[in-house]
């Protein structure tokens, strides 16, 4: 980046400009895209993603106002990276959960924020914990649109008898990261 661009970017974060602020961090399931509100992390997005639809839906949902601003965003990545070598087993990063639509999804992540590094529930458990334990399809969908993949770790819920069940970042990461912590 030109040294035009980078005081331009720092002059917008100082002037209070950029509600949404992003960057890019390597891990190994591949390169994340993040993004955080003032509030904290409002997303993670896998490689398969496209980025540029991540930012049109930040811009579009949250705020015009999408930056991309690597030092907002130092603790997230720190958090990452140590998760990623094992030496981390609980995010402590504040997290804004503005663009999770309804209720029951925020409390069916909301309980999946919880689960304990290496253990597993299942999807009829998740349901049950937000109120509803009839509500299955409805828990894997508040869990396929976990805009905080990882962080929010829906890679721990698992269908009932064990099978990986969907994952936004593919079946592949999903044993990857059940595998890292032990549990797969």
């Amino acid at each position: 980046m030109d040294e035009r661009v980078s005081r331009l970017m720092r002059r917008a974060e100082e002037e209070g400009l950029v509600d949404v602020a992003y960057t890019e961090t390597d891990t190994p399931v591949g390169r994340l895209l993040v993004a955080a509100t003032p509030r904290g992390l409002v997303r993670v997005s896998f490689p398969r993603e496209s980025y540029d639809e991540v930012l049109g839906e930040l811009a579009d949902r949250l705020s015009p106002r999408v930056l991309e601003v690597p030092a907002r965003l130092d603790e997230v990545r720190r958090e990452l990276d140590e998760y990623f070598t094992g030496g981390r087993r609980r995010f402590e990063l504040p997290l804004d959960w503005s663009l999770t639509t309804s209720d029951f999804r925020r409390r069916v992540l909301e309980r999946t924020a919880l689960i304990p590094y290496g253990e597993t529930i299942s999807y009829r458990e998740a349901a049950a914990a937000a109120g509803n334990d009839r509500a299955v399809r409805a828990a894997g969908t508040a869990l396929g649109a976990n805009p905080i993949p990882i962080v929010v770790p829906c890679h721990r819920v698992l269908r009932t008898g064990g099978a990986l069940g969907g994952y936004g970042g593919g079946l592949d990461t999903k044993r990857y990261l059940l595998q890292l912590e032990g549990g797969g």
